[in-house]
């Protein structure tokens, strides 16, 4: 795919900050050494951790260059460097490593996530929140014009898996943690109309499926989509339309 694009990203970012707030709350820490933001994008949530841990040594982490050069200029108080969240894990003296939704891009998450976990200290936290909304027509559709156009072939495999059940998870992590807590919390954003959900996902869950486009393949493409989008989110009163977003918190203390 094409690197990530901060300026897209933004778009929302009082939607996309609520969920890693929200995650950020439920950190049992007070004072961590290190704290690591697996996935810090334009470093949003890596600005939450300076202002909550204002003495620790914050680093955020991505693949990203765009992603990087934003949060740099950001977060003047972290330092950024680039990972691989399916091969990285923290190292020693790392108290918390903080993932605002980034391992649901990594398929084989549910092997790496007990790795980290293991690798940090006693009473060291892992604070993960994933977007579990494949089921949602936001992404429904996505799969369903995929199918149906000129590009299905090529399209075959864009879709991201999705989440395994919550027990897995527990299952998974419980051997290296003594404690796991995982919920879901469901959030409905009033966004101006369905073109708003089409900008949103562009930046991110469409675009296993429009990068591999031409041009003109991606403006068919967007404008099925858009369609689709509008028919399965009526406008309400006041013009706006809700758009249905699921995701899963899990806090597990080594």
């Amino acid at each position: 795919m094409s690197d990530w694009s901060p300026a897209a990203y933004l778009k929302f970012e009082d939607e996309r900050t609520r969920p890693a707030r929200d995650l950020l709350a439920q950190v049992p820490l007070t004072a961590p050494r290190r704290v690591v933001d697996m996935g810090c994008g334009p470093g949003n949530s890596t600005e939450l951790l300076v202002e909550r841990f204002a003495a620790a040594e914050v680093i955020g982490l991505d693949n990203s260059p765009g992603m990087l050069a934003e949060a740099t200029q950001r977060v003047p108080g972290a330092r950024f460097g680039t990972a691989d969240a399916g091969a990285w894990v923290p190292e020693a003296g790392t108290d918390l490593v903080f993932a605002n939704a980034i391992y649901q891009w990594v398929p084989e998450h549910l092997a790496v996530l007990p790795r980290v976990v293991a690798a940090l200290p006693e009473g060291g936290v892992l604070a993960v929140q994933m977007p579990d909304n494949m089921a949602e027509p936001s992404h429904v559709l996505m799969r369903e014009v995929a199918a149906s156009g000129p590009w299905a072939e090529r399209l075959g495999d864009a879709a991201r898996l999705p989440l395994p059940p919550v027990a897995t998870y527990y299952d998974a992590l419980r051997p290296a943690a003594r404690r796991v807590e995982i919920w879901h919390s469901i959030y409905n954003h009033a966004l101006a109309g369905p073109e708003a959900i089409v900008e949103w996902v562009k930046s991110t869950g469409l675009r296993p499926f429009v990068d591999p486009l031409s041009a003109d393949e991606r403006e068919l493409f967007l404008g099925r989509y858009l369609e689709r989008i509008a028919e399965a989110y009526p406008r309400l009163s006041d013009g706006r339309v809700l758009l249905r977003f699921p995701r899963l918190f899990i806090v597990a203390v080594r």
